[in-house]
C-alpha cells in the first residue's frame, strides 16, 4: 500500500535540454553540414524523457524517488532511516543526479529537497517542491517500522 506519492516535474532540466534539442533541429535546416548537429539531439531528448520527472513514493517497506519512467530509481528501506529534515540547496549543486553536501542528491527542479540520514552513517537528499510534507511522510513511516 502507498502512503506517499508525489511527482515534481522537472522545469530546470526539461526546458533547457528541449530548447537545446528544438536549436539542433533548427541548425540541421541550415545547411547539409549542420545536419550533424541532429546527432546531439538524440540523446538530449532522451536525457529529457528520463530526467522529466521524480516521482517519491513511499509504501509499506520503502522510500523510493524514481526519474521519468521509472527504469532509473533510488530506493530505500524504511527500516534504514535514522532522520530526516527539509533542506535547501544551493545553486551550484545543481540537479540530477550526484554527490553533494547531503551525501548523493536526487533532483529534478528547485531548491528544495529531504535530507535522509541512514543507520551507519551514510546520507542522501531528495529533492522536492514539498519538502514538509515528504519529511513528515517518511517520519510516520519510518517511525512504524
Amino acid at each position: 500500500m502507498t502512503t506517499y506519492q508525489h511527482t515534481q516535474i522537472g522545469t530546470a532540466i526539461l526546458y533547457p535540454l528541449i530548447i537545446a534539442a528544438v536549436l539542433g533541429i533548427a541548425l540541421s535546416f541550415i545547411s547539409p553540414i549542420m545536419r550533424v548537429a541532429l546527432i546531439v539531439v538524440i540523446p538530449l531528448l532522451l536525457v529529457a524523457w528520463v530526467f522529466s520527472k521524480l516521482t517519491v513514493t513511499i509504501d509499506e517497506k520503502s522510500l523510493r524517488a524514481a526519474f521519468g519512467p521509472g527504469f532509473v530509481y533510488k530506493q530505500v528501506p524504511l527500516d534504514q532511516i535514522e532522520s530526516c529534515a527539509p533542506v535547501r540547496i544551493k545553486w551550484w549543486e545543481g540537479w540530477g543526479i550526484h554527490l553533494s553536501r547531503f551525501g548523493w542528491l536526487y533532483n529534478v527542479s528547485g531548491w528544495d529537497a529531504v535530507s535522509i540520514r541512514l543507520h551507519g552513517g551514510k546520507q542522501l537528499a531528495i529533492g522536492t517542491d514539498q519538502p514538509r510534507e515528504l519529511a513528515d511522510a517518511i517520519r510516520r513511516s519510518a517511525s512504524a517500522m
